[in-house]
């Protein structure tokens, strides 16, 4: 599938507590848990035939632009943001300082919320 990533477009569904784009009628999400001072990463899911694309790379940008223009600490249980954070350090002041040890840690895993 070819897909270019600019013409994806990232809604945010506050209801369902997601983050999720459409490509050829297939929904990849980023699952969160909003707390009034954190927003807690849970789950990214992109279809075999979008993976490798970036757009779990663009969910997760959505997702953490949205946490620093509301003020959140971000935990990220989810592997993939972990990774993604790993990779990023524009966004680890986001981070408490436990979770960005953590997140750091090729071996360690997120705290917990």
């Amino acid at each position: 599938m070819d897909l270019d990533l600019s013409k994806v477009v990232v809604i945010h569904d506050e209801e369902a507590h997601r983050f999720e784009s459409r490509v050829g009628g297939l929904r990849s999400l980023m699952n969160y848990r909003r707390f009034p001072d954190r927003i807690v990463l849970t789950h990214t899911e992109v279809l075999p035939p979008l993976e490798g694309h970036g757009l779990a790379g663009k969910l997760a940008r959505t997702a953490l632009d949205f946490a620093r223009a509301n003020q959140l600490r971000v935990v990220p249980l989810c592997p993939y943001v972990a990774d993604f954070l790993r990779k990023h350090a524009e966004y680890h002041d986001l981070l408490s300082p436990e979770d960005l040890q953590s997140v750091m840690s090729v071996s360690g895993s997120p705290a917990t919320p």
